[in-house]
Order: structure tokens, then sequence, then C-alpha cells
């Protein structure tokens, strides 16, 4: 009776470990996915880019994807749908709203099997392998075209009904990207509201947008707010920089303190909204960003600028911060924009957007440690100044004359005889020279530019047995095999703990088993 009672407990013991083991997973299970599901719902904020084409040299599609993995860039806007760089986008990760250009808007907002067409060719082809998340119809309709106004909520209206056909409604929200312009009077925030001349449109617009969940797209740039106004909005609260409490806008209205243009551009469309009774519709900010470059007319449009309001602009979204009125969401902001568009029609400023030039090395090192690796490869470390092609030898000759001598830069290396004479040429020495006073400013913004006759690259010019002076295979060996050792201990130190955690984990899964094991044997004791 004895060895049958204890065989029955082994048997009871064993089934009641096992059960417990599954439900103990089943439930891990549950909270993983939980975890995830309550992720998404929360709708974590994130900075997306802007992919502009009108760029001598782009990018093949595939190209442009393994770059855009490299930056890890998980959202981007293509400003129509374009077919090549939608299918090399499939598999990946990233997010991609697609637009309707305001050419085909006639055609859309006129029949619904256009729009239907449009839907199976652009979307429904895709989709899911390419993770298509909105659809952008049209371009600050409008301001920019406001003939073509009455057309706006039709073409919406009948991509929505192609959706909804298609079971895509849920997955894929609609809206189209609007100016800033339309909103009035937009400080202090608490008094804005649309033009009135529109809201024969834009009633019916958020109408649609707060029935179906989609945001209301914004183009909103502080860069022109504080060009329009200058003298009255101070350049550091364009630029997000830090002020002092008698520097910061407050609106009189609220008492609410605002340290940056763009959080007062977002808040004066939502009160907006609120003006006309819509309290439950998002604010995306489909374009922002600040100019590297520009002309006489444009002295603010420069690369500490740029990088200044972009890297703050980061910062600011990813920091999770929200604005004055609405602290609790923040909206997510596309950079505009990816590559500088030098095919664009002047101004000057028109064709540097870009955080990248065309051929996909940095306009200027964006400053964000400490903000995840968003747009942080290859842009922080190992970055050298040379000269662009296509400059005239005089112009260059002229930068490299300054470089030798007012610069300061140490060109001694391509003098005759030296390591980096030879090509002896006038690019190639200006390209030393550059990068020998960029070295020397420690890299610092607006320190490779030479009166735009320079740019900035990851790739080491090094040739032959000539060094360029930030480059690490020649002047930093020492420092870079210390660095690997110390990595090397680092990592060693990592791994130590994960093991001893992983061991510790152990432990206390057999403790756990044993107690069970303890209080079931006990039971059938008693």
């Amino acid at each position: 009776m004895k060895n049958w009672s204890s065989s029955f407990s082994s048997m009871a013991v064993s089934k009641l470990f096992l059960l417990l083991f599954f439900f103990s997973a089943v439930l891990s299970e549950s909270k993983i996915v939980a975890e995830v599901k309550q992720k998404q719902s929360r709708g974590e904020p994130f900075v997306g880019v802007n992919i502009g084409t009108d760029v001598s040299n782009l990018l093949s599609p595939a190209e442009l994807v393994a770059f855009l993995k490299l930056q890890d860039i998980g959202h981007v806007r293509l400003y129509d749908a374009d077919p090549e760089i939608l299918k090399a986008l499939s598999r990946t990760k990233i997010r991609v709203i697609v637009s309707v250009p305001n050419n085909q808007l006639l055609a859309i907002g006129s029949s619904n099997s256009t729009a239907a067409t449009w839907i199976g060719r652009n979307v429904v082809a895709y989709y899911p392998e390419t993770l298509i998340t909105q659809i952008a119809v049209g371009d600050e309709v409008l301001t920019t075209v406001p003939s073509s106004a009455p057309l706006l909520l039709p073409a919406i209206e009948a991509l929505y009904s192609a959706l909804v056909a298609a079971n895509l409604h849920t997955q894929i929200k609609i809206s189209t990207p609007q100016a800033a312009a339309i909103v009035l009077d937009p400080f202090p925030p608490s008094q804005a509201f649309f033009n009135q001349t529109l809201n024969p449109i834009i009633v019916p617009l958020l109408q649609f947008l707060s029935k179906t969940g989609s945001p209301l797209m914004m183009n909103l740039y502080p860069y022109y707010v504080f060009m329009q106004n200058k003298g009255v909005v101070p350049l550091d609260n364009s630029l997000f920089k830090p002020l002092t409490p008698s520097k910061e806008m407050v609106d009189p209205n609220t008492l609410l303190h605002y340290t940056s243009v763009l959080d007062a551009m977002i808040d004066s469309v939502y009160y907006s909204m609120k003006n006309l009774n819509i309290t439950d519709v998002v604010v995306l900010v489909t374009e922002s960003g600040w100019p590297s470059k520009g002309d006489s007319k444009e002295p603010y449009a420069t690369i500490d600028n740029a990088d200044t309001y972009n890297s703050n602009l980061i910062k600011h979204v990813l920091d999770r911060s929200g604005t004055p009125l609405h602290p609790e969401f923040t909206s997510s902001v596309y950079i505009y924009e990816l590559f500088n568009e030098d095919l664009r029609s002047p101004p000057v400023s028109e064709a540097n957007w870009g955080l990248f030039h065309g051929n996909s090395t940095p306009v200027y090192l964006l400053h964000v440690s400490g903000s995840g690796a968003f747009l942080a490869n290859d842009t922080t470390n190992q970055t050298y100044c040379v000269a662009m092609d296509g400059v005239d030898t005089r112009t260059l000759q002229a930068a490299l004359d300054w470089a030798c001598g007012p610069g300061r830069a140490n060109c001694s290396e391509i003098q005759p005889g030296e390591d980096c004479y030879q090509p002896n040429d006038v690019k190639n020495h200006a390209s030393y020279a550059f990068d020998s006073y960029y070295q020397k400013e420690g890299r610092s913004s607006g320190s490779c530019d030479f009166k735009g006759v320079a740019m900035i690259t990851t790739t080491d010019p090094s040739h032959g047995s000539c060094g360029f002076p930030g480059s690490k295979k020649i002047s930093n060996k020492t420092k870079e095999a210390s660095n690997n050792t110390t990595g090397s201990s680092s990592d060693a130190e990592k791994l130590r703990l994960i093991t001893v955690g992983s061991q510790i984990q152990d432990c206390l899964h057999i403790f756990r088993a044993f107690v069970v094991f303890f209080i079931v044997h006990y039971s059938f004791l008693l």
C-alpha cells in the first residue's frame, strides 16, 4: 500500500507540476502579447523622414532601403507611390506614407472607380509585405491649389471607400497634409482659428478624420515663422534652445509657457479644431525642418541652425514631452527632408533642406546621442571633410589657401616629397587641408563648409601611404587598440553578468519547483 501511495504521489506531483508549468507559460505568453498591444495602443511618438526625389544621381531603390536601415529610419513619407521603392521596402519594418499627387485629385475625386484602381495599384498590390500605414491625399491643397479644394474631400472619401472594400480601412489611415497658413492668428495659440473661408471644406474634413480615427496632417515650419517675424520671435525659441523664463512666450489667456515655436504652432491647430468642436483628432506633423544653406536674403539658413533645429527636434519628440496644452500627447514628426534636392528651383534654400547629400554623405552631423540609434549610424564617428565634386579649380584654390593660411590647417603633408603630395592636384590638396581644419576644430558643426565647396563623408579618403588627419588607421591606432581592449573587457563583463543572472534565474526555477513539490507531497501525506 505504501509503494502504491508513493507511486501515486509521484505521478500526481509530476502531472501537477506539468500543469503548473503549462499554465505559467500561457500566462507569460499572454503577458508578452498584452505588452506588445499596449505599446502599440499607446502610439508612441516617432520621427520619420520625407523622401523627395528631385535629386541628381539618386540612390537606387535597393540602395535607398539599405541606407534607411543603416540609419535606423523606421518611418518614411513618399510624395507619390513609386512602385520600385515600394517593392524595395517589402519585408522591412519601415512604415510608409504613400501620397496622391495634387495633379491626380481631379481624376480620383471625380470617379469612384478611379479611386478604387488607385488603391488596388498602389496599396493592395504591396500591403502587407510593404507596411503602408497612411495615405496622404494631395499636399497643401487649400493654400497652393485652391481651385482643387472642392475635389479634396470627395477624393478622400472615394479612396476611403476603396479601402473599406479591400478591408484595409482599419489598418491604413487617410488624411491630407495642410500648410500652417490655414490657421489665422496663431499666437497666442488660444486665440487661433482656421481661415473661415475654408470652413466649408475644413469642417467636413475634420468630421471625417474624427469618424475614421485619422490624424490631421500639418506641415509646420518654425523657420518661416521666424523669418516672417524677425525681432518678435526669438531665434533660440525657434531652434528649441533653452530660454530663461523672461524670454519664454506666454499665452496671456491660458498662462501656458511656450519654449518652442513648434509647440505653439501645434497647439494653435488644436485650439483651431476646438473652436469647431473637434477635440478627438490628433496632429501629425508631416513636414518640419530647417535649411542648411540660403541666398543673401536667407542669412539664417545655415548648417549650424539646421543642425541645431533637427537635432533638438528629434530629442524633443523622443523625450515625449508633449506641448503645453497637451503634455500627455506628443505629435510624431516627419523631418523635411532626407536628401538635398539639388534639382529644385531657386531660392537656394529650396535645394538645401536635406540631412544628407544625394550620395548619402551627411550635410552635417546631427547631435542625437541619447536618443537611440535613429540617424546616429555613421554620423557621429569617423567622419572626414573633403572637397566636393564639380567645383572649379579657382574656387577650390581660394578655399585651400584660406585653410592652410588663416585657418591654420596642418598642410605639411601635401608639400612636395611628402606622403600626401600625390596626386598633385588642387582637389586632392584641398581635401587634405579641409580635413585637417575640420579635425582641428573638433568636427564641429559648420567647420566643413568653406563657402559651400566641402562636404562631410564617412568614407576614409586616405590612400596609399597618405593618411588623412581624421583617419583612425593612421592617427588613432593606439587609441583604437585601447578602445577595443576596453570594449572587449566591457563586453566580457556584460556577458559575465548575463551568465550570472541566468544562473540565478535557473536557481529560482529549481527552488520554485521544489516548493511546489514539497507542498503537493506534504498534502498527500496528510
